[in-house]
């Protein structure tokens, strides 16, 4: 089978030397850790077989704990969602997206941090402006959201996955006002709002006059429907919050320097197959590496870090017990002989060896 790191390994040397003065240090930093990822550059555990008609040895190395890594985030995932239940509450729940228009990619793409921040900001206002209508919600609301930059065929499309309980706290924070459960903000009226937000924030930076006019007349695409309890809510976004732009069993094969891989193709449902060369598949990839230090999981109102005290308001209104059902856990840790099924004893540690570009 194919891996991200194998194609890594082959053409990133030749995809550095031809980019890499234009390279982002994030991007160099990515291939070298996949490449690395759970081999022996990364430095692990020796293990050996207790049965001593066997004493077969394994090596076990670790992770790379990079976030665009296909290898690490399914451990990555688990740890979040176990950290989410104390911001559970026992309400219905609704999914969020809003979406950058294409116009705006190409900016996004060479401005990650200032465009992304202005994604989060502009549209969770926007959320909590339109929530206050008493029409809808007509109280403070709470969020958590997630930035996504990829479609299914890792083609550039940057938008934010919020998850919003569905309801608030009143303005003197005595009463929970819930909200429909099929019904939370009718998004005809969030995306005006997005978009004004957007723009007056753009508007501060040097990047507004880069912008065609057209774009501030066009409807931004918003989209809001119900996901269930908090638990189906938390497995919802999970997902959307560690995957990463493409999962190395979705490559198919890497031939005659050209790459294929399959996706499924949102308006059919059906599964393709899209080739192309290493250099484009690369790039395709990287372009979805976020920048050093940026946060693409944050919170909001409510369920703000710095707001706890509201989230303890918002339990006690709506009678939580903080019993929450336990979300199973994936991640697997084998220590059984791959040749006989006996124990393995651990022998010793492996150092890390000095880290090498691909």
């Amino acid at each position: 089978m194919v891996e991200l790191a194998d194609i890594f390994r082959r053409y990133g040397p030749d995809y550095i030397d031809h980019f890499g003065s234009r390279m982002l240090p994030s991007h160099r930093r990515a291939l070298q850790d996949i490449v690395a990822c759970r081999t022996e550059q990364m430095g692990g555990h020796l293990y050996c077989c207790e049965n001593p008609d066997c004493e077969h040895l394994v090596y076990a190395y670790h992770s790379c704990g990079n976030r665009s890594c296909p290898k690490c985030g399914q451990d990555k995932t688990q740890k979040w969602i176990e950290k989410q239940h104390n911001r559970l509450l026992p309400t219905h729940y609704f999914l969020v997206t809003v979406t950058l228009p294409c116009e705006l990619r190409s900016i996004a793409r060479s401005n990650q941090k200032v465009i992304y921040n202005l994604l989060f900001k502009s549209s969770a206002a926007a959320l909590q402006k339109l929530a206050k209508d008493p029409r809808f919600v007509g109280g403070d609301i709470g969020m958590m959201g997630g930035l996504h930059t990829w479609q299914r065929d890792m083609g550039y499309h940057p938008h934010v996955h919020f998850i919003v309980p569905g309801g608030g706290l009143s303005p003197d924070r005595s009463k929970w006002l819930p909200s429909d459960t099929e019904f939370f903000v009718p998004v005809e009226a969030l995306s005006p709002i997005f978009r004004a937000k957007f723009r007056d924030a753009l508007k501060k930076t040097a990047l507004f006059d880069a912008v065609a006019a057209k774009v501030w007349q066009k409807p931004w695409v918003v989209h809001c429907k119900p996901v269930g309890d908090g638990n189906s809510a938390l497995k919802y976004l999970a997902p959307y919050i560690y995957r990463v732009a493409i999962t190395n069993n979705r490559i198919e094969k890497l031939e005659d320097g050209q790459v294929s891989f399959r996706f499924k193709n949102s308006d059919t449902d059906q599964w393709q197959t899209a080739t192309m060369p290493a250099f484009d598949f690369i790039h395709r990839f990287l372009q979805h590496v976020l920048p050093k230090g940026f946060v693409k999981i944050r919170y909001y109102g409510f369920l703000s870090p710095n707001k706890r005290n509201l989230l303890a308001v918002a339990k006690y209104l709506l009678g939580a017990t903080d019993a929450y059902p336990e979300i199973i856990v994936t991640v697997k840790i084998d220590h059984i002989c791959p040749d006989c099924g006996a124990k393995l004893r651990r022998v010793k540690s492996l150092p890390k060896l000095t880290r090498a570009p691909p």
